[in-house]
């Protein structure tokens, strides 16, 4: 039966829950319409993606 032979550090805890944490996604402006966009991602409020409209959105 496996069995610790040291009692493994904080640090060491942590350095392995590191990966497990939640990450935010940052937002940029949109450059056509200026509301708020994910990066590499069309702009859900305007449809443009780097300058060209790729998108059609209706308006409600």
């Amino acid at each position: 039966m496996a069995v610790p032979k040291r009692k493994v550090s904080k640090s060491r805890i942590g350095q392995r829950k590191h990966s497990h944490r939640v990450h935010v996604r940052r937002g940029t402006t949109c450059p056509q319409c200026g509301g708020l966009r994910l990066s590499h991602r069309a702009c859900p409020a305007c449809g443009f993606y780097n300058g060209r409209q790729v998108l059609t959105v209706e308006s409600a």
